[in-house]
């Protein structure tokens, strides 16, 4: 099997956050889909390495703030590429509120949230399938949600391609 045709399904960017005794975590999660309407349910899928999988597993809730295009690369800086067991990853964070459920959800570069609780799960190797019933949620923005490739192409630093060494003739461009 080719792996990089995994690569071709499109996923939007999330910011999962949860929390436990005063402790407050989040991570960055690609992998949120609602599965029913009635009643309103969501599956996340969450890396069992992130403190944040431990403590959905503990505590049954969790919080979903959808990404929009408006979102600077520092938003995956903090929440994607640093740890919560080293560090408070919302220090300093302006544009967090507490749901209605007790723990934040974003309101800046979100264009909407969703809060949930566990209803069931499964083990599906490196990651936890989490099935949950949505209990709250809003429209925060009409800015477009950020996908996966719309991170890649336009958020995401690109590497800097090495200064080409030589001479290009003016007149025909040869090098």
């Amino acid at each position: 099997m080719n792996a990089q045709a995994l690569q071709k399904i499109e996923y939007g960017l999330y910011v999962l956050t949860c929390g436990i005794k005063g402790k407050d975590n989040g991570c960055i999660v690609n992998t949120v889909t609602q599965v029913a309407m009635n009643p309103a349910r969501i599956a996340v899928a969450v890396n069992k390495q992130n403190l944040t999988h431990d403590l959905i597993a503990m505590t049954g809730v969790f919080s979903v703030s959808v990404i929009d295009r408006t979102a600077p690369f520092a938003l995956f800086e903090r929440f994607g590429f640093h740890t919560g067991r080293q560090g408070d990853k919302f220090a300093g964070l302006e544009g967090a509120v507490r749901g209605q459920n007790g723990l934040l959800h974003l309101t800046r570069n979100v264009c909407g949230f969703l809060e949930a609780k566990v209803i069931s799960s499964t083990d599906l190797g490196t990651h936890t399938l989490f099935i949950a019933e949505v209990t709250d949620g809003d429209v925060l923005s009409e800015q477009p949600a950020m996908s996966y490739s719309y991170y890649h192409a336009n958020v995401k630093p690109q590497p800097e391609q090495p200064a080409a060494a030589g001479w290009r003739c003016r007149i025909c461009g040869y090098i």
